[in-house]
C-alpha cells in the first residue's frame, strides 16, 4: 500500500467533521460535542461568532464564517460535514452546493425520511430548543413541505433546558433537564394520537433519547441517529464471517 499525503493536513482519520456554535455549555456524553459520544474519531471546529441567539435568530450574516471552518474541516480530510445546531438548517442548501463533501447540517434532514417510513396518517413529533423559531421556511430548508404531518413542542418554556441551553449559565442539572425533555415527550405524545415518531432538533438532547423512548415506546431519531447513519456511508466496513 503506498500513501500519498495531503498538503496543510494536520492528522488523518477523522471521517465526519462538526460545525460547532459559538456557545459555553456543558457537553456531556450524548452530546453532538462531546467526542466520547461517537464509536469514531470525529473532528470538531468552532464557527466564530455564531452564537446560540444567532442559531435561533436565522441570521443569515454568519455564513461566511461557516463557509471557512466547514472548508477548514473538508481540508483537513473529512469526508462529510455536520453541524451542532439543528438551526443550521437555513445553510444547508448552499453551503452542500458549495463544498466537495457531502453536508448534512441539521437533524430536521431526517424528517422526510422519517414521514416516509410512516403509515400516511401518521405523524412525526418534533421536540425543539425553541418552538416559535422552528418555521415552515427552516423546515423548507431541509425539504419538509408537508408541515400539516408534523407536531412542534418547544422547550423554551422548561427553565433548566433554558438556563444551561440559552442563557448559557455554564450549569446543567441532567436529572432536571431529562425529567422536562420526558414530560414534553409524554405531553406531545397524549394530545396528539396520530404521532408514532419522535425528533430530537437540538444537538443538546441526544443524551435524554433512551429515557424518551423509555417512556413513550415508539422511535426516537436524533442528532446521533444521523451522524452514525451517515458515517456508515462514507467509511464502509468490509464483512468477515463464515456460511
Amino acid at each position: 500500500m503506498i500513501y500519498q499525503a495531503t498538503k496543510g493536513q494536520a492528522s488523518s482519520g477523522e471521517a465526519i467533521g462538526i460545525l460547532l456554535l459559538d456557545t459555553s455549555v456543558p457537553f456531556i456524553p450524548g452530546d453532538v460535542a462531546n467526542a466520547t459520544t461517537y464509536n469514531y474519531p470525529v473532528r470538531f471546529c468552532k464557527v466564530e461568532g455564531f452564537s446560540v441567539a444567532r442559531a435561533i435568530g436565522k441570521d443569515p450574516a454568519v455564513y461566511d464564517a461557516l463557509k471557512t471552518a466547514a472548508q477548514d474541516l473538508v481540508d483537513q480530510g473529512v469526508r462529510a460535514v455536520t453541524g451542532d445546531c439543528g438551526f443550521m438548517a437555513l445553510h444547508q442548501k448552499r453551503l452542500a452546493s458549495e463544498l466537495a463533501v457531502p453536508v448534512f447540517l441539521s437533524s430536521l434532514l431526517q424528517i422526510p425520511f422519517m414521514l416516509s417510513i410512516l403509515n400516511e396518517g401518521c405523524k412525526v413529533g418534533v421536540l425543539t430548543a425553541d418552538g416559535r423559531s422552528l418555521d415552515e421556511t427552516l423546515l423548507a430548508a431541509v425539504g419538509v413541505t408537508d408541515v400539516d404531518r408534523l407536531v412542534i413542542e418547544g422547550l423554551e418554556d422548561q427553565p433548566n433546558f433554558y438556563r444551561f441551553a440559552i442563557q448559557e449559565t455554564g450549569t446543567l442539572d441532567t436529572e432536571k433537564v431529562e425529567a422536562e425533555v420526558v414530560a414534553a415527550g409524554r405531553r406531545l405524545i397524549s394530545q396528539h394520537d396520530a404521532v408514532q415518531a419522535l425528533l430530537l432538533e437540538c444537538s443538546l438532547l441526544p443524551p435524554y433519547a433512551a429515557a424518551l423512548q423509555a417512556t413513550v415506546q415508539m422511535p426516537v431519531f436524533d442528532y446521533i441517529s444521523m451522524i452514525d447513519y451517515v458515517f456508515s456511508t462514507v467509511v464502509k466496513r468490509p464483512y468477515t464471517g463464515f456460511l
